[in-house]
């Protein structure tokens, strides 16, 4: 018989047959479910303005600072070292108080610290303000994708969870229109100006939003005297997560090395992507600059693709299906001089690298211990993040060796041979995440938002896949009861039934939420 991991490639049948209709769930959607995954999404795109911003300014940085590239791309990786951190600390805020005001937070934090970015005047302060940035930034995409994705229908979360994962390329599109458009009229300080503005903005946004129901309900049986008092859930918070780690190390590992894997793909394709332009292809700023933008029309397309397109044939087999579409472009990618066909080259590798990118929230919250899909899902992508941090570095540092030449207005010119370099680094770490996908878990179609709150007793050891589902299962052939197809009905109506389920709920000790 063949693995486990390979049987469960495929969602199981059950799963997938008694679904609605896409366009079924999204008509059914609140303005609040809208509102809490669109301030998921600007979140996720602030991350990326702020990140970007330094990638899309490196020739400006290095006239500023007089430094050459390696040394700018150091700011890179101490931001991506840094994140870990972030995510840890906001990750536990979010999991223990709720989403709401850790990511305002967040995301007001990362806005004043970008408005530094745009008053350094020296280059150790220009490093000093980009690592206090990676533990700002470290935060979001956790809080953004548990926002985003844990108050909608589980049908509607494989096609939510790419449009989420691309406010990531929506992001980067943003700050390359102000590259493109304002930053040759004024200064580069002018780009992180504008990604505070837009940072403040957000956390604007997210204030009109209530809290993420699982949350919600939890106040509610505070006040109704249900629940322990603040001090015993603290002390229950930090059992539990002692717990998870002893429990789901092996999964916590895994989610890492996966992680690590993803980021080397897509910062290994990216952060150094107009520099390879510019140096390696001899094209100008502004061509370079479009190039990028056209990269991530594609990967906005890939992403929205596979998060569909995995609802119905699996997480990681859709991650493996784009990742071997990166593999036959990487050619496109790197053997033209021409813009047409470079550019072509950057919309089909990004669709397939954003396409695999774009599974990856909806997977990460499904596989993750319930109680701590902030913190989990957040960690494991930051610690990716920081083993990866040093692409754009590794990338530079070997353009200073492995060398080409071009042929300029000027005659012959020696260059960094950026597009050996980075064929070769995207197609072993495609390799690598093809393998880790195949082998991994799935808990394809997971109702993980029923699972318990991390401060509640016995939620690091609960299996939502099988008790939170199971418990669901269980309601609706006693009482034919589905609260997601409760939409229509009147509020006092509504309540009426869901305390009727619970009346006949069959008592527990410690009954799920």
């Amino acid at each position: 018989m063949a693995p486990y991991f390979l049987r469960n490639l495929l969602p199981q049948k059950e799963k997938t047959e008694q679904t609605r209709p896409l366009w079924e769930v999204l008509a059914s959607l609140t303005w609040t479910q809208w509102g809490l995954f669109f301030s998921g999404w600007l979140a996720w795109a602030c991350d990326a303005i702020d990140f970007f911003s330094v990638s899309l300014t490196i020739g400006d940085l290095k006239d500023q600072f007089h430094r050459p590239t390696h040394d700018i791309t150091t700011s890179i990786t101490l931001t991506l070292l840094f994140r870990s951190i972030g995510a840890i600390i906001f990750g536990l805020v979010s999991d223990r108080y709720g989403r709401k005001w850790p990511l305002i937070a967040n995301l007001l934090l990362i806005s004043s610290l970008s408005l530094g970015c745009s008053f350094v005047q020296t280059f150790k302060q220009f490093l000093a303000i980009r690592s206090l940035f990676g533990v700002g930034m470290g935060g979001i995409w956790g809080l953004a994708s548990a926002s985003a994705l844990e108050n909608l229908p589980v049908e509607a979360r494989g096609i939510a969870s790419g449009i989420m994962q691309q406010g990531y390329a929506g992001g980067y599109l943003i700050a390359a229109l102000v590259n493109l458009y304002l930053i040759p009229h004024t200064t580069w300080r002018n780009q992180f100006r504008t990604s505070a503005g837009v940072s403040a903005t957000a956390a604007i946004i997210r204030l009109f939003f209530p809290d993420s129901e699982v949350f919600l309900r939890a106040r509610r049986e505070k006040q109704t005297g249900v629940e322990k008092s603040s001090k015993s859930k603290t002390r229950i918070f930090f059992h539990e997560i002692g717990q998870m780690l002893k429990n789901h190390w092996q999964l916590c590992i895994y989610a890492v090395l996966l992680m690590s894997g993803f980021n080397f793909l897509s910062h290994g394709s990216q952060d150094l992507y107009p520099t390879y332009l510019v140096d390696s292809k001899g094209f100008t700023k502004f061509n370079a600059t479009v190039a990028t933008i056209i990269g991530n029309c594609g990967a906005i397309a890939g992403s929205i693709i596979a998060g569909w397109l995995s609802q119905y044939i699996g997480r990681r087999l859709t991650i493996i299906v784009f990742v071997l579409l990166i593999g036959a472009f990487i050619p496109l990618w790197i053997l033209p001089s021409t813009f047409g066909k470079l550019a072509a080259g950057a919309f089909c590798v990004q669709f397939g690298v954003q396409g695999a990118w774009g599974v990856v929230p909806i997977l990460l919250s499904e596989i993750s211990p319930s109680a701590f899909r902030s913190t989990f899902p957040g960690v494991a992508y930051q610690l990716g993040n920081m083993v990866s941090s040093a692409s754009a570095q590794i990338e530079a540092s070997v353009g200073q060796h492995a060398r080409t030449t071009i042929m300029t207005s000027d005659g012959p010119k020696d260059v960094p041979n950026y597009a050996l370099i980075q064929g070769i680094f995207i197609g072993c770490v495609s390799v690598y995440v093809i393998v880790l996908a195949l082998i991994g878990p799935e808990k394809h179609g997971s109702h993980f938002e029923r699972g318990k709150t991390a401060f509640q007793a016995g939620a690091s050891k609960e299996d939502v896949d099988s008790a939170g589902e199971n418990e669901v299962h269980n309601l609706n052939e006693m009482h034919d009861f589905d609260r997601s197809s409760m939409g229509s009905v009147g509020a006092k109506e509504k309540e009426r039934v869901i305390q009727l389920v619970e009346t006949k709920r069959p008592s527990r000790k410690d009954s799920y939420v």
